[in-house]
């Protein structure tokens, strides 16, 4: 029987394991010594020294910078339809209105144009989503939102090393958030990090992840419990040690795909992008759901369908955007297929890969 190549999989070893048993040994189990440092490690690895604050989710990491950085009821904020639903989410928990804006048809992006067509008098910040990996058009968005007297944040989810003419993704920003979901690049077993323009938005953000304080029972706002633990930290930071080399691994396992892949659209790189390939995203224009099913069923390779509702078109947010025409999110959605791409690919798992998406393509799926 031939095993099954999955489209994601978690990497956690014995390095992670050790990691946590000192935690449990320590008796410092909630935010502490290991928080701490993994913060301080984060920024130094990715975020050029910035602020960070590590928190128990990115959906909790977005919707707190949202509120660090002022955005509350009567704002708008411009955000793409073609990403996981927390983007958007985010914004309405604050009491804003999310804004859905069209992508760009190469790299599933924002198009600064749509995003210029969108902007408002209620507009308080654009939020591109650096999809998939592979940043956003962050110069024109930041030349648009200075031109625009708005604020400009970062959804990197899945952009951990990802950059743009050598500036890392989550240093353009009043802030970015990155995911630590375990089918991202890397993992804490479940948590965010918010990288911050300042100290003071960053000093916002702790106070809203703790209840509203810093000090101990002198509570200074209304916040919330969104603490990452040092279980979780401890995790994290093994795994900081571990994520260039998955980084090097995804982008030799794309450059190989990119060489020998036929019948599909392969996902192109902007100029001065640095691609970091959370996911590999094809797109099959004909039958993309019998492609999915026969490459599964006939050759047991996973695959995922990454995003097939719009968010513009859910049910929880509809009701901001009725009537919307994203036509090139709607095509997306419509043809995107992604396939493995992780660190734990064999040279036989990519030419399988490869034999399969060849065989079904050009058999019409």
């Amino acid at each position: 029987m031939t095993d099954f190549i999955p489209a994601a999989k978690p990497l956690i070893g014995d390095d992670e394991r050790v990691a946590v048993d000192r935690v449990l040994r320590s008796g410092m189990v909630a935010q502490g010594p290991e928080v701490a440092a993994f913060e301080d490690e984060f920024s130094a690895h990715f975020v050029a020294g910035r602020p960070v604050v590590a928190v128990n989710s990115g959906t909790s990491g977005l919707h707190l910078g949202l509120l660090a950085a002022g955005v509350g009821p009567g704002d708008e904020v411009i955000v793409p339809s073609f990403t996981f639903a927390a983007t958007a989410n985010s914004v309405a928990l604050t009491g804003a209105t999310p804004v859905f804006a069209d992508i760009e048809p190469d790299t599933f992006t924002l198009d600064p144009e749509a995003v210029a067509a969108a902007v408002s008098p209620r507009t308080k910040g654009i939020m591109p989503v650096h999809l998939y990996g592979h940043p956003a058009r962050m110069a024109e968005l930041s030349t648009l939102a200075e031109a625009q007297g708005v604020d400009l944040y970062e959804d990197a989810a899945q952009a951990h090393g990802a950059a743009l003419d050598g500036a890392p993704v989550g240093t353009f920003g009043t802030f970015a958030m990155f995911s630590l979901y375990p089918t991202k690049n890397m993992t804490s077993g479940e948590g965010g990090m918010v990288a911050t323009v300042d100290g003071e938005v960053a000093r916002r953000v702790r106070l809203l992840r703790n209840q509203g304080m810093e000090r101990q029972y002198e509570n200074e706002v209304v916040g919330f419990n969104a603490r990452m633990t040092d279980i979780h930290a401890a995790i994290g930071r093994v795994q900081l040690t571990k994520v260039d080399g998955w980084t090097q691994a995804r982008r030799r396992n794309a450059a190989f795909l990119d060489e020998n892949l036929r019948g599909v659209i392969v996902p192109p790189v902007a100029d001065g992008a640095t691609h970091v390939y959370h996911q590999y995203t094809v797109r099959v224009p004909e039958d993309r759901d019998g492609f999915v099913k026969a490459l599964r069923e006939e050759h047991a390779i996973g695959s995922g369908v990454y995003y097939p509702i719009p968010n513009h078109r859910l049910p929880s947010l509809a009701h901001f955007a009725p009537g919307l025409d994203l036509p090139e999110t709607e095509r997306a959605a419509r043809e995107v297929v992604s396939l493995p791409v992780h660190p734990s690919l064999s040279k036989d798992d990519l030419e399988r890969v490869v034999a399969a998406v060849v065989a079904v393509a050009g058999a019409g799926a």
